[in-house]
């Protein structure tokens, strides 16, 4: 067993519900600042020794996986932190091996990859949506567990979410979509299907977790209808996962600047941005 299994399972060893605290906003900031910074150390523990990290995120429509993602790399490094979002597949891709164009962004040593929906598309969108045969769906059902497995033994650390949005919560994050232009851009065609399906996409998310929460990478639900909490939890689970430590770091001491004079050159011979606010 790995021993972030192992760390996960001490914490609930004793079978007790895990203490609720209940936050202001502004002690949700405070919280979210700590755990970001627990996020940065990972992030070097990440490189220190090697690791390859994949980090799934799959939900309803509105549950909040962006607004996740984005808290979580907010301060990590953008070179070995890396968001996958891809589109719908093109022509070309249609005819490859199903998990091929997923592939090629799993991270290499020292890297954390985080898919803002995966593989995982065809257990929803598209059996839902038709876009895929029965044949094709069955075939990802019987080998989507095997690929995991394989990804598992090949010493990627393989962590699933699904983040979980009421009927009612996301009614209201689509009318909030539909009344705020800065918001508009995030709701689909295909998002409001699922609001029209959203029987049909339950029973598909209920029949892939019957194959595919597996012991080697099981699914951990998050309830999202207050977003701050949600933020906060799976932050907060997510480092229970990796057994991390702090890195030792070597002490930096700036080099001293050049004693050459240098005179910069008139503003005036410079394309400069006009300055409208001054904040104090």
């Amino acid at each position: 067993m790995p021993a972030a299994t192992k760390k996960a399972k001490r914490k609930h060893a004793n079978g007790h519900a895990p203490r609720v605290h209940e936050l202001t906003k502004k002690g949700y900031e405070k919280e979210l600042g700590r755990l970001q910074v627990e996020l940065v150390q990972l992030e070097e523990w990440i490189r220190h020794r090697g690791l390859r990290v994949v980090v799934i995120f799959e939900g309803r429509d509105t549950a909040g996986k962006g607004g996740v993602i984005k808290r979580m790399t907010a301060l990590l490094n953008p070179r070995y932190v890396k968001v996958v979002a891809l589109a719908a597949p093109t022509e070309k891709e249609r005819t490859q091996w199903y998990f091929q164009r997923y592939v090629e962004h799993l991270p290499s040593a020292g890297e954390m990859v985080m898919f803002d929906r995966s593989w995982y598309n065809r257990a929803g969108v598209e059996r839902v949506m038709g876009f895929c045969s029965d044949d094709e769906y069955d075939e990802f059902m019987r080998t989507c567990p095997q690929f995991e497995r394989m990804l598992v033994r090949s010493g990627i650390v393989l962590i699933k979410y699904w983040l979980s949005v009421s009927d009612d919560e996301q009614e209201r994050r689509f009318l909030a979509r539909i009344n705020d232009p800065s918001k508009r851009w995030k709701l689909s065609p295909m998002d409001l299907q699922a609001r029209a399906r959203w029987v049909d996409y339950s029973e598909a998310k209920d029949q892939m977790f019957r194959y595919c929460d597996i012991k080697e990478a099981p699914w951990h639900v998050v309830e999202t209808d207050n977003k701050r909490s949600a933020h906060l939890n799976l932050i907060r689970h997510f480092l229970t996962l990796i057994n991390y430590k702090d890195v030792p770091h070597e002490e930096i001491k700036l080099p001293p600047r050049q004693k050459r004079n240098y005179t910069r050159p008139p503003r005036s011979t410079m394309t400069m941005v006009p300055i409208r606010y001054e904040v104090v």
